[in-house]
């Protein structure tokens, strides 16, 4: 409770006219977990077991289950460790930087013509030239459109078979791109997809460009459409892993 205050007070700050939160200017940008939540081809799938599940001998109504899963699956955050050996873990990110301005650069028209699409400085660029530079402590956010095939693992991945990590084609952005963000001094960077790569990259160059200089990744974020450009304010709340490198996180923006 004193981090979600904590998280509050800090997106409430950089809200100059809002006096409150209005639960209706809310949008959930995460997907529900269950067995049929998207994970990496070779990471444990989502399960859930209801262990106990009932009235009990005293007459009172108990429920209680028990989850496992891959860190990296469904709506989750990667944490820089991913892939910068000694940066933080998942519980080291500090809270200040889940919480801030988002960005939201549309790219779904071009994603939609090309799997295999990656998004450039120049879409960046096109959207500063149109809403403003992004500034420091910003959280960017890159619409694919890629939610329609959501929880179609083979058109949502490329790929439907099990362990496959080398014929997967969704869209993501390129290594320039990240650099132009890390530049900008964002605190974190998130996509329509199930990795800030692109599913053909076989490098990461995109996350060890980001992860690298302690900028965190939101993937797998979901109900983008209707959210605006610029305007919103972004809540990221991980399960706070220690040691993690990453972890299902719930995502909200608060609409202007």
């Amino acid at each position: 409770m004193r981090i979600l205050a904590l998280i509050l007070s800090v997106l409430l700050s950089s809200l100059a006219s809002a006096q409150s939160l209005n639960p209706s200017h809310m949008v959930d940008l995460t997907y529900a977990f269950n067995q049929e939540t998207v994970y990496w081809p070779n990471g444990k799938n989502f399960q859930y077991k209801r262990t106990i599940w009932g009235p009990t001998e005293a007459g009172y109504w108990y429920a209680a289950g028990e989850f496992s899963c891959a860190e990296h699956g469904g709506t989750h955050l990667d944490s820089p460790i991913h892939f910068a050996e000694g940066h933080w873990t998942v519980d080291q990110i500090p809270v200040q930087r889940l919480a801030g301005p988002l960005a939201v650069i549309d790219v779904s028209a071009a994603a939609g013509k090309d799997r295999d699409f990656r998004a450039t400085p120049q879409d960046v660029l096109a959207w500063e030239k149109t809403h403003g530079k992004i500034t420091p402590g910003m959280i960017v956010v890159f619409h694919t459109g890629w939610g329609r095939y959501w929880p179609d693992h083979k058109q949502y991945l490329g790929s439907d078979v099990p362990g496959d990590v080398d014929h997967l084609h969704f869209p993501g952005i390129a290594q320039e791109t990240a650099q132009l963000l890390v530049d900008r001094h964002v605190v974190g960077v998130g996509i329509y997809t199930a990795s800030l790569d692109r599913g053909s990259e076989k490098n990461a160059l995109a996350h060890r460009m980001v992860l690298k200089n302690n900028v965190y990744i939101l993937e797998n974020v979901a109900n983008l459409e209707g959210v605006p450009a610029k305007g919103a304010n972004l809540i990221a709340l991980p399960m706070k892993i220690r040691g993690g490198s990453g972890a299902p996180v719930r995502i909200i923006a608060v609409l202007p």
